[in-house]
């Protein structure tokens, strides 16, 4: 009830800016009067109206002194107004005309930025939505544009952000690789399984999936019948994470379908396999919320 609430509230305040109008300017009006107004509006946080007075001032005054600086505030007030493509546009006409600029590791920062947020939409900012299960090309996408600002320009003051947000996205795209993997001990896929779980092994290191990923390979080796390459999965995992759900105090593991075999429940042991069949587990680590 308290998601909804909050949604619908959210809803209202966009219904009210959108009936905001932009002010009456006339022919006439300076290029500082439209500058200020701009300030206002991105002060106010109030983006639709600053990108449209930001574009009126690069019409009326393309060679003006507030010109570049008014092509380099439409990018953060895209990117303010939920408009994510429309922000990567700006910054990479920006880019491209003023390659040499002082603060074009901005531009550079803010692909990587609208990129980062692409996904989300009013509705996934005020809900509790997994953004594992989405989507990922956009994380990829800023994971990417992230690693060019660090790469062209690494003293710029928006590189320690940029690796904060890259450690994040490395995680995201680990976490949606063993989703993956998940599902595909669910239809039985156990050898595409066990790709998907070294896959995070090998190249998402230092992620707290990588710990879900040894589980579903020892897991996929159990279901092809590889008892040596499962208990050498389970030995690396108990090795290094001797906590992982899957790991018992003994180090040995966890599931429903073991080394030692099939654990049923009494109701299905009972009905000789009728009823609650044993399901292939899912491996989530993370901690619940």
């Amino acid at each position: 009830m308290r998601h909804i609430l909050i949604l619908l509230a959210a809803l209202s305040l966009v219904a009210c800016s959108g009936n905001d109008e932009l002010p009456n300017i006339g022919a006439d009006a300076g290029e500082q009067q439209i500058y200020d107004e701009a300030q206002r509006y991105l002060r106010n946080d109030n983006y639709d109206l600053a990108v449209r007075s930001l574009q009126q001032l690069e019409a009326r005054y393309p060679f003006g002194k507030y010109a570049e600086q008014a092509q380099l505030e439409l990018i953060y007030a895209h990117y303010g107004a939920y408009e994510p493509e429309a922000a990567v546009e700006a910054a990479d006409r920006f880019i491209r005309l003023h390659p040499m600029h002082p603060n074009v590791d901005y531009a550079y920062y803010m692909k990587g930025l609208s990129a980062y947020t692409a996904n989300e939409d009013i509705f996934s900012r005020f809900l509790p939505i997994d953004p594992t299960q989405r989507d990922t090309s956009q994380a990829r996408e800023a994971f990417g544009e992230f690693a060019q600002l660090l790469s062209r320009f690494p003293d710029s003051p928006y590189t320690a952000d940029a690796e904060a947000r890259m450690i994040a996205l490395r995680n995201l795209l680990a976490r949606s690789e063993i989703n993956v993997a998940n599902y595909y001990l669910r239809r039985g896929a156990y050898l595409a399984a066990v790709n998907r779980g070294r896959y995070v092994v090998e190249n998402f290191q230092r992620t707290p999936a990588v710990a879900d990923g040894l589980a579903v390979m020892a897991q996929g080796y159990i279901f092809l019948g590889l008892d040596g390459l499962a208990e050498e999965s389970i030995t690396v995992l108990a090795t290094n994470f001797p906590e992982h759900p899957a790991i018992d105090r003994d180090g040995q593991f966890v599931s429903t379908y073991t080394l030692d075999g099939v654990q049923r429940s009494w109701i299905n042991t009972l009905t000789i396999g009728l009823f609650d069949p044993p399901q292939p587990p899912q491996f989530d680590n993370r901690p619940k919320i």
